[in-house]
């Protein structure tokens, strides 16, 4: 069963690093000009070893973190029922504005990704690759995108995909390793 992490690091397993070396070929064609990363270190592994590939410098952005599951962190389903017993099904209810104790909401986060795609934006990158983690990853799709928080909270991000965004038409394709 999975632990949700939100901000707590892990290291890249072995297989999550293969992953990573089969991807960083499929960029090369893109004309990415800048590489901007979450400042947690599992980002900051792959950041890095898409810049080395692509010859660019990695530039951290502490917004792009992963949206903060406080006392949450680290938890299984089963831990979360048994120490905050209804709080999964009151998350259900608004999903998007339902903050985790002592920790963000989406809708928190949808502010940081606003933030975060400004300093990007100011960077001058034209073609930024971005390294975040898949809630925040939501939200920064909701805004480059300009979904409703109800269409964003849908967006997945499998490992394994980087997403090619077209800003100017909304359009939305996948690059798989």
């Amino acid at each position: 069963m999975r632990r949700g992490q939100g901000q707590l690091d892990s290291p890249l397993t072995p297989e999550g690093i293969a992953g990573l070396q089969r991807m960083a070929p499929r960029l090369l064609g893109c004309s990415i000009d800048g590489v901007f990363s979450s400042p947690l270190g599992r980002a900051q592994t792959s950041a890095q070893l898409y810049a080395d590939a692509l010859g660019c410098a990695v530039v951290i952005v502490d917004e792009l973190a992963e949206i903060h599951h406080g006392a949450m962190a680290g938890l299984q389903a089963e831990e979360i029922e048994r120490d905050f017993p209804g709080e999964m099904a009151t998350r259900a209810a608004d999903k998007y504005r339902w903050r985790f104790p002592d920790g963000e909401s989406y809708a928190d986060g949808a502010v940081r990704a606003a933030h975060a795609l400004r300093v990007i934006g100011e960077s001058g990158a034209g073609r930024p690759l971005i390294i975040s983690h898949e809630m925040i990853g939501r939200m920064l799709l909701g805004q480059l995108l300009d979904l409703t928080p109800e269409e964003a909270l849908r967006c997945g991000h499998p490992h394994g995909v980087v997403y090619r965004v077209d800003v100017a038409s909304k359009r939305l394709d996948e690059i798989r390793g």
